[in-house]
């Protein structure tokens, strides 16, 4: 597999950096954005860009903008996506196998695969559908069953695999099993590109970890997350804080 190195903004084509998507703080700065050849974390707070850009990404390289796998399944419950992708340039820019997982999706991901495995021609195949995520009809789990049905039968070495905010399908516990399950997939020659919020899902040893924030984006490291310090100084100090929170320090 020919591992995503780069992402390049083309600056040159962009019409104003004073609408939106562009007037973005990630966005106004970007040039070029190297990858990790395993596992890249996108960080920062709602509306800092990074699912944003990563959803720019999926679709420049040819992925669904609601998901799934490269090429495979072409649906649109809403177009919502910005045209960002538009001015995006990845490298390299042809893929073989990839998967763009969207939690905040995966109902109408699930639904689709239903849809099409319910159609006359699709039982010709050797396999169905639902058959490369387990065989088990995604509806019929929770959230965190059907996600992690998906991370384990549908993902393989040599994916390239887009993620967009995972843990809010997934338990502190079965956070963990993520990252267990993001390391079998790691060793097998895959590459990951994810954007989160958890300080668990971030804790991939030696995976870089770019911040957005109004400053733009910029490589960071774990500790030195937000996401990290505020969990950590929640946990340690949790009386002081939730005084502070409900108003009733003094």
């Amino acid at each position: 597999m020919a591992h995503l190195s780069e992402v390049r903004l083309r600056r040159e084509a962009v019409p104003s950096f004073e609408r939106y998507p562009f007037s973005l703080p990630a966005v106004r700065g970007l040039d070029r954005l190297r990858l990790h050849p395993s596992v890249t974390y996108f960080v920062g707070e709602n509306g800092s860009g990074k699912s944003t850009l990563l959803e720019a990404l999926a679709v420049s390289l040819g992925f669904n903008a609601e998901g799934g796998a490269l090429r495979e399944l072409d649906f649109s419950t809403r177009a919502s996506h910005s045209e960002l992708y538009e001015y995006i340039e990845p490298r390299p820019s042809l893929l073989k196998y990839g998967f763009f997982l969207r939690a905040e999706s995966l109902f109408n991901l699930a639904t689709e695969i239903e849809r099409v495995d319910s159609e006359g021609w699709a039982r010709a195949l050797p396999k169905k559908t639902i058959d490369y995520f387990g065989g088990r009809s995604l509806h019929e789990q929770s959230h965190g069953e059907s996600f992690l049905a998906l991370f384990q039968n549908k993902l393989h070495g040599g994916m390239l695999v887009l993620m967009d905010e995972p843990e809010a399908a997934l338990s502190p516990i079965r956070q963990m099993s993520f990252l267990t399950i993001l390391h079998r997939h790691v060793r097998s020659g895959a590459q990951f590109v994810i954007a989160t919020h958890s300080p668990i899902v971030l804790a991939y040893p030696e995976a870089w970890i770019y911040q957005f924030d109004e400053e733009g984006v910029r490589r960071t490291e774990y500790e030195e997350t937000e996401h990290y310090r505020v969990y950590r100084d929640f946990l340690q100090n949790r009386e002081l804080s939730l005084r502070v929170l409900l108003g009733e320090e003094e």
